[in-house]
């Protein structure tokens, strides 16, 4: 990197709206000494929404008097120019639009409890945004060819490949929030009896701590735990299985969030490995869909609350309303945020500083009986120059192939939309796990793009 992104660097922002992401990259664009002498671009096609986080911006570095430079624009193409890393995390109407495709695939049998990487909403929600961000790829392939792409956007997987295969000049990554580290190496630990609290978590234990996950985003497995040589597999589980009877009694009441630590211990006592992402995992397989002739110990999934969610959202906005308006001191904005996972790793980049993340990226061998190509989660090495997935081992059988039945849906989904192919939509139905009937999938796909006209491309029904 150049020395003037050394202490200038530009971050752009696409989708400033987007209320998981937005006021953190404030907060770490402000926090940081790396990132706080260069400039926040905010893009949003919403002009209010742009308009209230451009302020809050600018409130929150004046405030803590840093000398950020913060733009706004609802045309990405003014502030892409110069840009060294753009974030996409965009959404447009997705609370509307999940709801909807957990609603009709409902109807036909298929439960989503978050609807949005793998099943029919999965499939659909590519549908939606991968040609918005194929088109902002081509703008930043004119405008800033030399920037780092980070896709915060779902289904992580299916836009990392679009990415990575059809915009292949761009330096590119996909990103989700659940493997922020070290925070998920210290939930482990605290899980495996080293320590206590995440707040003990050291430099020395991580270095003892041989903890090796990957798999496809959010179908991703702990495949190793090893403590100062000891395996730690078994006292993780055993404390997984322990909170399992009282993990629902309080707090989230969300679909994603029952019963995740009893499945999580399920999959392990069948599979032998942990899966670590389960408030999604628990949708990738097909056992919790309610179909069994015999009662099981857990319940079937719930559904997706799209009401809920309009209200958590609502809640964030008065939040951001506040501090705009003075009701909350704009002095406590820095206390109210913390560390982003994409903001993170941009200032690891930019600083140099040698830290661990987990990515989505192409595998290049970190998992030993896994194509080169297989995108997937892992652990990687982040620097100046790039990324570099650490090793991790082979994939266990029976984990691998419903690891490659996933990714085959995702390649397949990633190819029918930037193709426009009802070919390959179809076959990408087909194939996901949570399908089970021909004609219900052609209902589903029918439907959908019936009551999401006004999101998709014309094209599809030309």
């Amino acid at each position: 990197m150049s020395d003037s992104i050394l202490r200038h660097p530009k971050v752009v922002v696409i989708g400033a709206g987007s209320l998981f992401f937005g006021r953190q990259s404030i907060w770490q664009m402000v926090h940081s000494p790396y990132l706080n002498g260069g400039t926040l671009a905010l893009v949003d096609t919403n002009e209010e929404r742009l308009s209230k986080m451009v302020r809050l911006a600018r409130m929150v570095a004046q405030e803590n008097g840093v000398p950020l430079k913060v733009e706004g624009s609802t045309d990405r193409r003014e502030v892409l120019e110069g840009a060294d890393f753009v974030v996409l995390s965009f959404a447009e109407d997705t609370v509307k639009y999940r709801g909807i495709d957990c609603e009709v695939s409902l109807k036909y049998g298929i439960r989503m409890c978050s609807g949005d990487t793998i099943g029919p909403g999965g499939i659909f929600r590519a549908m939606r945004e991968l040609p918005v961000i194929m088109a902002c790829a081509k703008d930043i392939e004119e405008l800033c060819p030399d920037a780092w792409v980070i896709n915060y956007i779902n289904p992580s997987t299916v836009h990392g490949i679009a990415l990575s295969r059809y915009a292949p000049k761009l330096k590119s990554f996909a990103l989700c929030d659940s493997h922020h580290m070290p925070h998920k190496k210290a939930y482990y630990a605290v899980r495996a009896g080293i320590i206590r609290d995440p707040g003990e978590f050291t430099d020395e234990i991580d270095r003892q701590f041989d903890f090796r996950v990957a798999g496809v985003n959010h179908f991703t497995w702990l495949l190793k735990a090893e403590y100062e040589g000891k395996d730690v597999m078994a006292p993780i589980a055993e404390s997984l299985r322990a909170s399992a009877g009282t993990e629902n009694d309080g707090g989230d009441k969300g679909a994603k969030a029952l019963f995740n630590d009893a499945i999580t211990y399920e999959l392990y006592d069948i599979f032998g490995s942990i899966p670590t992402c389960t408030a999604h995992t628990k949708e990738y397989v097909r056992f919790w869909q309610g179909l069994g002739k015999t009662k099981d110990a857990i319940p079937p999934l719930s559904i997706w609350e799209t009401e809920d969610r309009y209200l958590r959202h609502e809640e964030m906005w008065l939040q951001v309303d506040g501090f705009l308006s003075g009701r909350l001191p704009i002095a406590d904005y820095m206390k109210s945020f913390g560390p982003d996972h994409a903001t993170d790793i941009i200032e690891n980049m930019v600083g140099n500083l040698g830290k661990r993340f987990f990515l989505n990226t192409l595998n290049r061998g970190a998992v030993s009986n896994m194509n080169d190509d297989a995108f997937l989660e892992l652990l990687c090495e982040v620097g100046p120059d790039g990324i570099k997935p650490l090793p991790v081992g082979e994939m266990p059988r029976g984990i691998r192939g419903l690891q490659e039945q996933v990714l085959d849906t995702h390649e397949l989904t990633a190819e029918a939309v930037v193709e426009r192919s009802y070919a390959k939509l179809r076959r990408a139905m087909m194939t996901d796990p949570l399908v089970s009937s021909i004609h219900d999938a052609d209902m589903i796909i029918s439907e959908l793009l019936e009551r999401e006209r006004e999101m998709i491309p014309k094209e599809w029904y030309e």
